[in-house]
């Protein structure tokens, strides 16, 4: 639920930079405009402090800017996109998403988005709270990563299921094929996570970036080669798998962007980040009902677990 707050740990060596010279620098996607608009509205914080866009950082810490309330976008309309719907009632719907099924309209992202899918598929019966663009949408998953994600069709639904997540009582397990092998066979990992100091697209673990903790478990090895993973998260931060795992030394499969290296899996169908949301534990936002679903990963997966054993057989 923090998709809407941009922020930017200000990192020792910057120096006095202006506030908004230093955003526009570092923060991808969001136009010189709206940041104007966010520092009129008074909606941007240095260490929780409001300050305007000629306040110049005095040292490192953390720079908020709260989007939500300062523009609104053109709301996305239905389209008629298949969906793998789990689970569905009057508040709440359950869906499998497909690996390169963007959760909810940004910069960038055309009319096939999951939000897109469902207001077609619920005929426009979603939650107000996350109007104009992510109607909704109380959690979300990466582009290529597949597996489950619950929606709310109620207002009420939203803020119950947004409040349980925000105290972790949801609970989430995925899968990933991970190159190299650990040399135990399960662990925890509790670095903290925050925006890549240099390159904007990136989160990094960072001694002062935000709380995150990740358990995982080796489920299958295949030689010294890659290894099939569940990771259970008890955070939501940004990309955590993926940044957890490469900090360990074990880069996800196809993940390009932390630390994947394609010419050790030439000849292998890679052909997006293997990540899977296979399990999501939570109770019904208005019953109270204890729900529980489970995935398996989809036909890619296997496929290349099958051509992982070919290679070392």
């Amino acid at each position: 639920m923090d998709e809407r707050i941009i922020e930017y740990f200000v990192p020792e060596d910057v120096g006095k930079m202006r506030a908004d010279k230093l955003f526009a620098s570092v923060i991808e996607g969001v136009s010189r405009v709206r940041l104007q608009k966010a520092f009129d509205s008074g909606c941007v914080t240095f260490e929780g402090e409001v300050i305007d866009k000629r306040f110049k950082i005095p040292h490192s810490g953390w720079l908020r800017a709260s989007l939500e309330e300062v523009f609104v976008e053109e709301a996305p309309k239905g389209n008629d996109i298949p969906l793998k719907v789990v689970y569905e009632d009057e508040s709440i719907i359950v869906i499998n998403k497909s690996s390169g099924m963007v959760t909810h309209p940004g910069n960038g992202t055309g009319e096939d988005t999951l939000v897109h899918a469902l207001l077609h598929y619920c005929k426009g019966a979603l939650s107000s709270v996350g109007l104009p663009d992510r109607p909704g949408i109380v959690h979300r998953l990466d582009k290529e990563t597949s597996g489950l994600i619950v929606v709310a069709k109620t207002d009420l639904a939203h803020h119950t299921l947004a409040k349980a997540f925000s105290e972790r009582t949801v609970k989430k397990r995925y899968l990933a094929i991970v190159s190299g092998v650990p040399k135990v066979l399960s662990g925890t990992c509790m670095e903290r996570i925050g925006r890549h100091p240099t390159y904007r697209t990136k989160m990094s673990v960072q001694s002062k970036g935000r709380e995150a903790h990740t358990d995982w478990k080796v489920l299958k090895v295949f030689g010294e080669k890659a290894s099939l993973v569940e990771c259970s998260i008890h955070t939501g931060r940004t990309h955590q798998i993926r940044v957890h795992m490469q900090n360990l030394g074990f880069p996800l499969l196809g993940d390009k962007l932390y630390g994947f290296r394609p010419n050790r899996f030439s000849e292998l169908p890679i052909d997006r980040v293997f990540l899977h949301a296979t399990h999501l534990s939570f109770a019904h936002p208005e019953s109270g009902e204890s729900l529980t679903f489970s995935e398996p990963a989809p036909n890619d997966f296997s496929d290349l677990m099958n051509a992982l054993d070919e290679k070392i057989s």
